[in-house]
């Protein structure tokens, strides 16, 4: 029973029994020609007993083996790797078809080539995920041909894995690197002139070997005629809150991904920066009630309960309330802290019902509204039009975009700091925002 599921006829199969049937009708008026068909037939047959035979033959005659990373990042290409092994003593012909999760919708994954006796070769493709959570892959479906071609040999290697999606640990460890390589600017995060230092004068002390030459005070210097230098002490961490709206209005989706998840992304990476910056990351998240609170600190291994606390987190329908948020922030955050809120306004009446609570927050905080621009209304509004309808969708668009405009402009007459930004440019947007604040001393 195993031996019929495994084979598969293939097409060539069929074309020459095709071939050979036309011939025996030819037969009926040219005799030899059925003599040939009947001969082509027996050769046929013999061809096909010993293409099942060198197929069958071998037990562990391949080898496949699916390679992935212990959890994939959202919203970036992951690589996947499937390896592959003939023990065959001839060479073989190879279809691959992965089983990928069903949260891909993807259904013809696969992949042909040609495998020489004893030889390996490594398939490498990639997956973009666009959602968190768990992923399951399949089998690795693979049909062995011989030379002969006339059946496959269907052989399954049950690879089942189940593989989480996090938030974007590719995008945080890119932005880590450009940081510590001292390229930030390449990645479009402007470099921002310090005011002042970040330290303050604490005391002056007698020189000793390794203190900084910039730090020496030369009048202080001639008075003692020794060498003195200023000591100051460090600037302390600052916390630094993301706070994520996770109700109707991020929902909303851009290029297979929702607002919300541009947002966790971008908190994952501005995170890791604000803790090798030795400030302190927190994250609130809400929607219409609390979800989470994370105090904010800025050990190493804070990053890791930041990204298991985001995988988490689920948008839903409600509306988001504000309300809460501003008690929470008012009675769990009691040192003046910056705060990065998530959110989005698509009208002025949605920004005027949650202005109370921003100017409530913004009074004992440095507060900071980050919200979305409607890319797909922009390239509307900017477009050549040539007919009535097109006409009254660009009035629309603009009227839309016209109101978001508005949105920024109320926010920093109330002043809140705020960011009106594409979802692709969010993460770079807020860590050039993060950085400005901390070298103006805003905070």
């Amino acid at each position: 029973m195993n031996f019929l599921k495994s084979l598969y006829i293939n097409n060539l199969l069929f074309y020459l029994i095709i071939g050979i049937v036309a011939l025996s009708v030819f037969g009926f008026i040219f005799s030899i020609l059925f003599f040939i068909a009947q001969l082509l037939f027996i050769g046929l047959i013999v061809l096909l007993v010993i293409d099942v035979f060198l197929l069958f033959k071998h037990k562990n005659a391949l080898v496949a083996q699916r390679k992935t990373m212990d959890k994939l990042s959202n919203g970036d290409e992951n690589e996947i790797t499937i390896l592959l092994k003939n023990n065959y003593p001839f060479p073989i012909h190879l279809e691959i078809i992965d089983e990928l999760p069903y949260q891909f919708q993807v259904r013809n994954t696969s992949f042909e080539l040609t495998l020489k006796s004893g030889a390996k070769k490594m398939i490498t493709y990639s997956l973009r995920p666009t959602e968190r959570g768990e992923y399951e892959f399949g089998a690795i479906n693979c049909y062995v041909s011989s030379k002969i071609g006339l059946v496959s040999r269907k052989m399954q290697f049950s690879e089942h894995a189940k593989v989480p999606v996090y938030p974007s640990f590719i995008q945080m460890r890119h932005f880590e690197l450009l940081a510590f390589s001292n390229r930030l600017t390449q990645a479009g995060i402007k470099k921002i002139r310090k005011i002042g230092r970040n330290t303050e004068f604490e005391k002056i002390n007698e020189y000793v070997a390794g203190d900084d030459f910039k730090t020496i005070n030369w009048k202080a210097t001639a008075r003692k005629d020794k060498l003195m230098v200023n000591q100051y002490q460090e600037e302390k961490a600052q916390n630094i809150y993301s706070i994520i709206d996770m109700g109707r209005a991020m929902k909303m989706p851009f290029n297979g991904l929702t607002l919300m998840d541009y947002a966790i992304n971008a908190s994952l990476v501005i995170s890791n920066i604000i803790i090798k910056k030795y400030d302190k990351a927190g994250l609130i998240t809400f929607n219409n009630k609390l979800k989470s609170v994370l105090k904010a600190e800025h050990k190493a291994s804070h990053i890791q309960k930041i990204m298991n606390l985001l995988y988490s987190q689920k948008t839903g329908y409600a509306e988001s309330n504000f309300e809460e948020l501003y008690t929470t922030i008012k009675y769990k955050l009691n040192q003046r802290s910056l705060l990065l809120l998530y959110t989005n306004f698509e009208t002025i009446d949605s920004l005027q019902r949650q202005m109370k609570y921003l100017r409530g927050i913004a009074k004992n905080h440095l507060l900071v509204v980050i919200f979305f621009e409607n890319t797909a209304l922009t390239t509307i509004a900017t477009k050549t039009v040539n007919t009535t309808e097109e006409i009254y969708f660009q009035t629309i668009a603009e009227k839309f975009a016209y109101e978001k405009k508005i949105i920024l402009k109320q926010l920093q007459n109330n002043g809140i700091q705020a960011i009106y930004t594409s979802p692709e440019n969010l993460t770079i947007n807020s860590i050039n925002k993060y950085l400005e604040i901390k070298a103006r001393q805003l905070l």
